[in-house]
């Protein structure tokens, strides 16, 4: 059976719109790339200029080093966020910005502007996002019972030894 397309010719004044929406999106995109670029920038600045040890007590020391590893994690983040956003320059580039990616039965084609205003740099309409959570959800839970079906039986296998 073969899968039909739900996207349906829009209106002239919605692809006008919606061209004036991606221009916005781009440059909304480019400006939080060049921020989160200069935010990194300022953080390794300031952790390769940090303080010396010298005169700090111990406490001192662990509080520099906890916050070293928040820097790192957050780091970490916005290298996803950065990465994230380049996909989303690509798709624009491409002409397949705003379309939904997930192609399910469910799927509502492209993805709302209201969304994209949000999240610009988003693969899945709602209904895809929604039915991807769930999922996730499931798969948890049912990971979670595994693990928790593995730890009694190891603790009934110990209690016959």
């Amino acid at each position: 059976m073969a899968k039909t397309t739900k996207a349906v010719e829009a209106p002239v004044e919605d692809k006008k719109l919606r061209r004036e929406f991606l221009k916005k999106a781009e440059e909304t995109l480019r400006e939080t790339k060049k921020q989160l670029l200069r935010e990194i920038q300022d953080r390794v600045k300031t952790e390769t200029e940090g303080s010396k040890d010298e005169g700090r007590d111990t406490y001192d020391l662990a509080s520099d080093e906890r916050d070293r590893e928040i820097n790192f994690i957050l780091t970490d983040r916005e290298r996803e966020k950065l990465l994230a956003i380049d996909e989303a320059l690509q798709r624009i580039k491409d002409k397949s910005y705003g379309i939904c990616e997930c192609g399910c039965d469910n799927c509502e084609g492209e993805i709302r502007l209201g969304r994209l205003q949000i999240l610009p740099f988003t693969r899945l309409c709602v209904r895809c996002q929604e039915e991807t959570e769930k999922e996730s959800k499931m798969q948890r839970k049912m990971d979670d019972d595994r693990s928790y079906r593995k730890l009694a039986i190891t603790d009934t296998e110990e209690d016959v030894f």
